[in-house]
């Protein structure tokens, strides 16, 4: 269902729980959002804003994103303005998706001052507006003039006017005989979900759709819209209780589609807040990644367009040489018959191939020259027909290559599941010759907002294409005891192949077609329970987080397991690699854990910083 005015009223009461909390922080990571960071208790809490047509909302959030070096005005603004300040209360008008914060605080002199910020999430006409104590509008995320709407300005020192609606009120419906009566049902009940819309305030299509769905009324009748008007009273009457509860909506292919909100049958606590978070987390972080592919794959096909009309020249022009040896013949015939021919201006001559049994054949003649230059002609054009030939042949193996390579990245987007993958494709394409005059302006506009995402966290921020922090992190089975390794792009597979891999190692790869690289590890994994299970191997008593004579030994390449991440792990991996700077370096990440799941992941984004490579993420 959509952010609607239900799914806004049961957030903001859970938001009230947070009365008294101090806004500490305030963040703007996008042109849509803000985020206030708030203290109470002992703890710490995010409040998301944001005010994006398709993913307008508030709730809490613990994701944390990406914020501007520079903070924009209206951030600068919020934090001069609130932090300090105490949220007093969370407020909403019936089902209106407008919420009020109401703040206290008190200002240098020790006087009491409050303000207000509104959120009007309202489609493409949402917004974030800042009042102080007289209701008047101190600034706004957007300024909105009367000449779009002719009721009210929205700018800094004027009167802010709560928006209106035309619709009804759903709570000043008092029985379901006064909902019906305000229904229009000329047309029966079809499209019943639009008509509940466009008539009430605050309830979406898609929360009644979904209501016909939990009821299971495939039909709507009398008898069903009665129902209808009790779920939805019954929702509403359980706004600010444990009754209430979300659920995922999946469509037919499994995936996750929208969310419901519903009655449940225990009063164990909820947190809706966190539901809706997670959601929108999760259907942000899906978006991002459909929309980076696809740019990046607009960019390959781009370029397979290129390739292809240059390989149809080719062709054009390799058909032209088909017929190169017949100017040859043209050449020699009329050089060995000069005697024959007459010395006047004719458009072609008759003579006898000796080639073919004598056999009478046709040659054309430019009538303004002489036959023996008619015949030189022929020869310089066999001539350049002939080096054309090779060249164009040379042209149309490489751009047959370079058509193969760009096929192989395409099937590696195809089959790319995080940012990352394609942050690692991206990298790869960079770097090809092929795509210079294709990434450009390209790279440093639509590539911006991927360069600062949470997901592509591998790279540095502001470089997708110079940076040396690309982990290593192949796809990793373990079967019947043996480590099976599988390549996400070229430089992975190259990497598997010609580094990674042993001698004894098992090479497999796909036939004629473009697939990945597999690397079958042919030493299975031990299970080690005690120290006389280990066979010649070195076993070493360290006393200490990390060893330091790890320059005794003559490595050509380490891999490395083991706790804590954050302790042991990384002291020795880091050890090895000032030992030895031109060795691989393996850590896996799922034979490793750390102190705490957070120190982990961070001591896995260290050792990716100086080069070691982090597999089985």
């Amino acid at each position: 269902m959509a952010f609607d005015g239900i799914v806004t009223k049961a957030i903001s009461q859970e938001l009230q729980n947070l009365s008294g909390a101090r806004i500490d922080k305030v963040y703007q990571p996008n042109k849509n959002e803000i985020i206030i960071g708030l203290y109470t208790n002992g703890c710490n809490y995010a409040l998301n804003i944001c005010i994006d047509s398709q993913n307008g909302r508030i709730h809490l959030t613990t994701h944390a994103k990406q914020n501007p070096k520079i903070a924009p005005n209206f951030c600068m603004l919020l934090r001069k303005n609130i932090i300090g300040l105490r949220l007093k209360n969370v407020i909403t008008s019936d089902l209106e998706r407008v919420i009020t914060i109401e703040l206290e605080g008190f200002d240098d002199v020790d006087d009491i001052i409050s303000k207000k910020i509104i959120i009007e999430l309202m489609g493409k006409h949402g917004n974030i507006i800042l009042l102080d104590e007289n209701k008047v509008i101190i600034d706004s995320l957007r300024h909105i003039s009367n000449q779009n709407e002719s009721y009210r300005n929205i700018y800094p020192h004027e009167k802010y006017i709560y928006p209106t609606s035309t619709k009804y009120n759903f709570l000043e419906v008092s029985n379901y005989e006064e909902f019906k009566k305000k229904l229009d049902l000329t047309n029966s009940y079809e499209d019943l979900p639009k008509e509940i819309s466009n008539k009430f305030n605050g309830i979406s299509k898609s929360f009644v759709c979904s209501i016909l769905n939990n009821l299971q009324i495939s039909k709507v009748t009398e008898k069903s819209l009665e129902q209808i008007y009790n779920y939805i009273t019954n929702i509403i009457n359980n706004i600010g209780t444990d009754n209430l509860d979300f659920q995922n909506i999946i469509n037919q292919d499994g995936k996750i589609k929208d969310y419901s909100l519903i009655l449940k049958n225990n009063n164990t606590p909820y947190n809706l807040n966190f539901f809706i978070d997670d959601f929108y987390y999760n259907k942000e972080t899906s978006e991002e990644f459909k929309n980076y592919r696809n740019t990046v794959l607009k960019i390959i096909l781009n370029a397979l367009k290129k390739y292809n009309s240059r390989l149809i020249n080719i062709d054009k022009k390799l058909d032209e040489c088909k017929n190169m040896d017949i100017y040859k013949l043209y050449g020699e015939l009329i050089t060995s018959n000069l005697y024959k021919i007459k010395q006047n201006n004719c458009e072609s001559i008759t003579l006898e191939n000796y080639y073919d049994n004598n056999n009478l054949i046709k040659i054309p003649l430019d009538k303004k020259y002489l036959p023996s230059i008619n015949a030189q002609k022929y020869f310089k054009k066999y001539n350049k027909l002939k080096n054309t030939l090779e060249i164009v042949s040379k042209q149309k193996q490489d751009t047959q290559k370079e058509l193969d390579y760009l096929e192989s990245i395409v099937y590696e987007l195809e089959n790319s599941k995080t940012t990352n993958d394609i942050a690692d494709i991206f990298e790869e394409i960079s770097e090809n010759v092929l795509f210079n005059d294709m990434i450009g302006k390209t790279k440093s506009n639509k590539f911006s907002k991927y360069e600062n995402s949470k997901s592509c966290k591998n790279y540095k921020k502001g470089s997708l294409t110079k940076n040396k922090n690309v982990s290593f992190n192949p796809i990793k089975y373990t079967i019947e005891g043996f480590t099976v390794l599988v390549g996400r792009n070229n430089k992975e597979n190259d990497y598997l192949t010609l580094k990674y891999a042993s001698k004894q190692d098992i090479w497999f790869h796909t036939k004629d077609i473009h697939g990945s690289h597999v690397i079958l590890k042919t030493s299975p994994m031990k299970n080690i329970n005690s120290v006389d299970d280990i066979n010649n191997d070195i076993l070493i008593d360290k006393f200490t987080f990390g060893w330091k004579n790890w320059k005794d030994f003559a490595f050509e390449s380490v891999e490395i397991c083991g706790l804590c991440t954050d302790i042991c792990v990384i002291s020795n991996a880091l050890i090895i690699r000032a030992n030895y700077p031109n060795i691989d370096i393996t850590v896996d990440a799922s034979c490793c854990a750390g102190v705490t799941p957070e120190k982990h992941k961070a001591a896995l984004e260290v050792m990716k910083s100086c080069q070691i490579n982090v597999i089985g993420e």
